[in-house]
């Protein structure tokens, strides 16, 4: 296990975050290195930093299979609501190592550090995430790694590791907006099948994500503004050059709004990447 006492560098513990497999590890190291990086207790980066990895740390399960292999369950029935909350562990999981590796990575960016505030703050509470959504499988007498996972999202992610504003197109306003669209469903649906725990588990994550897309579109619109470009176009030429999937309706426009992310940025895309 990395010695937290080690880590003197926020890009130093996001790197030992990401590489860790162990995942009560991997969580702890991001909460801490996001904990002391607000307390201005570690500089940005150290010559002493590891490399970073081509891929995070995982560990031997679960197995990863192509995201047109995954079983799909109703949610009226335990074993469905297991898949869903085991596939959300999973984005969740996806996502603490996401917004590492995007301080990691970007560490040497002409950015203030307010950036890597945020970038941590989505850290954090994608590590809370997947805490919660792993403790109500357990309640459920099952865990992360007990069925198939695919591998989509860091794929995507690996595309735009050379272009930071490639990559916030993609991840937070694509990826993590969907969430946005999505979850409000599902919610519902746990509620209908009376599991009201996991949809409360369910409405701490959507909450917080809308600040996590907020926080890609401040980010992606600084990036713009600098380099004197258009938002919504620049967002349709890197979607068009980095993402393959389709950019799917229905959208939670009104969510997707108090975060920043206009409906010019998305709609005119939705038959393009159908295309």
């Amino acid at each position: 296990m990395t010695s937290r006492s080690n880590v003197t560098s926020l890009r130093g513990g996001a790197i030992d975050a990401i590489r860790a497999t162990d995942l009560d590890e991997k969580t702890t190291l991001a909460q801490e290195t996001a904990t002391r990086w607000f307390r201005r207790t570690l500089s940005l980066r150290s010559p002493l930093d590891a490399p970073l990895p081509e891929r995070p740390g995982r560990p031997d399960k679960p197995e990863l299979i192509p995201p047109t292999q995954v079983e799909k369950r109703s949610l009226h029935t335990v074993k469905g609501r297991i898949a869903l909350l085991h596939a959300i562990a999973h984005i969740e999981l996806n996502a603490v190592d996401l917004a590492l590796d995007i301080v990691a990575r970007f560490a040497t960016e002409p950015v203030p550090n307010s950036f890597f505030d945020g970038w941590m703050q989505v850290a954090f509470e994608e590590a809370k995430h997947f805490r919660m959504v792993r403790a109500r499988l357990r309640d459920l007498d099952a865990d992360y790694g007990d069925l198939p996972a695919h591998d989509g999202l860091w794929q995507a992610a690996h595309s735009t590791r050379n272009n930071l504003t490639a990559r916030l197109a993609v991840v937070p306003l694509i990826l993590e907006a969907r969430g946005l669209d999505v979850t409000p469903s599902l919610q519902a649906k746990m509620r209908e099948s009376g599991d009201l725990e996991s949809a409360a588990v369910l409405d701490v994550i959507y909450n917080d994500e809308k600040g996590h897309v907020a926080i890609g579109a401040k980010w992606f619109r600084f990036l713009c503004s600098r380099e004197k470009r258009d938002p919504a176009r620049t967002f349709h030429e890197l979607v068009r050059a980095n993402f393959r999937g389709p950019l799917k309706p229905p959208f939670n426009d009104i969510a997707r709004a108090e975060a920043g992310l206009t409906p010019s940025f998305y709609r005119s895309l939705i038959s393009t990447s159908n295309a």
